[in-house]
């Protein structure tokens, strides 16, 4: 997907979403349900206002941000060799973020649901998704697994990156299982497997560049 055509279907979901809460600003509660615990029990709320619009806001802050990115990073010209994966990635966040503010609203007009069990299959997708565009991405300073090492070397990007992206798959799959399980468990195959993945891809990239170092020394 072009670039243009991404900005275009953003704008939009996030127009519809910004238009949902206003349209049902009357039957929404003065003080929203804003958080869920892991029992999916409502521990955090915030005031109307700002629950019909600080997703949309937060949400084209960072559109707005992804534009910037590829125009500023030193690497650009890696980041346009993957420009319509990076692309996609945009539309289905802003996507998912859209997705996330619908149910919310939902859930404050009153409408009962297990919160992660709406939620998790969709992040799955969004994980799953991730996993592919590490497979695809180039050395850049702003988009994939960035560490000191991954920077400094494009074989050690492309290995680092090329583990991360089963990984990510893998994680996608958890939180599959995850929101299916409920309860702790759908927050430890959320959480614990995606932090796991970024410290050992962390450590990864350090000893490829150490062996490739030593190679080349």
């Amino acid at each position: 997907m072009s670039t243009k055509n991404t900005l275009i279907v953003s704008l939009l979901l996030i127009a519809t979403a910004t238009v949902f809460g206003l349209a049902f600003w009357e039957r929404l509660p003065a003080m929203m349900a804003s958080h869920w615990n892991i029992e999916d029990q409502v521990d955090g709320y915030t005031s109307r206002f700002w629950g019909v619009l600080l997703m949309p806001l937060v949400t084209a802050a960072i559109l707005l941000l992804f534009l910037v990115i590829p125009q500023i990073d030193p690497l650009r010209k890696n980041i346009a060799e993957f420009r319509p994966a990076f692309n996609l990635f945009i539309l289905l966040f802003v996507g998912f973020m859209v997705y996330i503010h619908i149910l919310s609203l939902i859930f404050n007009l009153g409408y009962r649901f297990p919160m992660s069990r709406a939620l998790l299959p969709v992040m799955a997708i969004l994980f799953y998704y991730v996993g592919t565009l590490l497979k695809s991405a180039k050395r850049n300073w702003f988009i994939g697994i960035r560490t000191p090492w991954t920077l400094s070397s494009d074989t050690v990007w492309a290995k680092t990156h090329r583990l991360g992206a089963v990984l990510f798959k893998v994680c996608a799959g958890l939180v599959v299982l995850g929101a299916l399980a409920g309860g702790w468990w759908a927050f430890a195959l959320t959480f614990f497997p995606l932090i796991g993945s970024a410290l050992f891809l962390m450590v990864y990239s350090y000893v490829l560049y150490r062996r490739e170092a030593a190679e080349n020394g």
